[in-house]
C-alpha cells in the first residue's frame, strides 16, 4: 500500500524480538504506531466521503427533490452522524501517540484524491449516478484496503509490545532501567 507500510509488514522487521534492545524495541513500535496514527486517519477521510456519495445515492434513489450543494451541506449532521456498525467504543484502541507518519499519511491521502478528490465533493449533487457509484465501489475498495492495514498494523503492535511486557514480567527489564537510559 505504501513503502513504509511495506517496511514493517516484512516478516524480518519483527524475526527475533527477544534479541532486540529495548530502545529498539521501543522505536519500533513508535513507529508502527505512526503509521497506524496515519491510517486512522486517511480511513476516517474515507469513511467520511463515502457517507457523502452514500447520501447523495440514498437521496436520488428515494425520489429527493434536485439537491443542491446547500441541501447537502444541511443533510452533513444527519449524513455524518449514520452508524457505521463499528462496535462502539469497545472496538477503539487508543493511541499512544498521535503523531502520524507524514509519509504514510501523504501518499494514502494522494490515493483517495484519485478516487475522489476534495475539489469534487463540493460538486457530488450535480455528478452523473454513473460516476458516483463507481466512485463509491472505489472509495469501498480503499477503506476495506486501509481496515485490513490498521488490523495488521495492530497485530504487529501487539507483538512488539508483548516482548516488553514479557522483558519487564520476567525481570530482564525493570522499572530501574528505563529511568536510567
Amino acid at each position: 500500500m505504501t513503502p513504509e507500510l511495506d517496511v514493517v509488514t516484512d516478516p524480518a522487521f519483527l524475526s527475533d524480538l527477544p534479541s532486540r534492545p529495548m530502545d529498539e524495541l521501543r522505536e519500533m513500535r513508535t513507529r508502527m504506531q505512526a503509521i497506524e496514527n496515519s491510517l486512522s486517519y486517511v480511513r476516517r477521510l474515507i469513511q467520511g466521503r463515502v457517507d457523502i456519495v452514500g447520501g447523495e445515492l440514498q437521496r436520488r434513489r428515494e425520489g429527493g427533490a434536485d439537491g443542491s450543494t446547500t441541501d447537502l451541506i444541511g443533510r452533513l449532521p444527519e449524513i455524518l452522524a449514520e452508524d457505521r456498525g463499528m462496535g462502539g467504543a469497545a472496538s477503539v484502541r487508543p493511541p499512544h501517540s498521535l503523531e502520524p507518519n507524514a509519509e504514510v499519511t501523504a501518499q494514502l491521502e494522494a490515493k483517495l484524491e484519485a478516487i475522489l478528490a476534495s475539489e469534487q465533493m463540493t460538486n457530488v449533487v450535480e455528478m452523473e449516478p454513473a460516476v458516483l457509484k463507481e466512485g463509491l465501489t472505489e472509495l469501498n475498495n480503499l477503506e476495506d484496503q486501509v481496515s485490513d492495514a490498521r488490523r495488521t498494523m495492530h497485530g504487529l503492535i501487539d507483538a512488539v509490545q508483548a516482548e516488553v511486557t514479557r522483558r519487564y514480567t520476567t525481570g530482564e527489564a525493570t522499572v530501574d532501567g528505563l529511568l536510567s537510559s
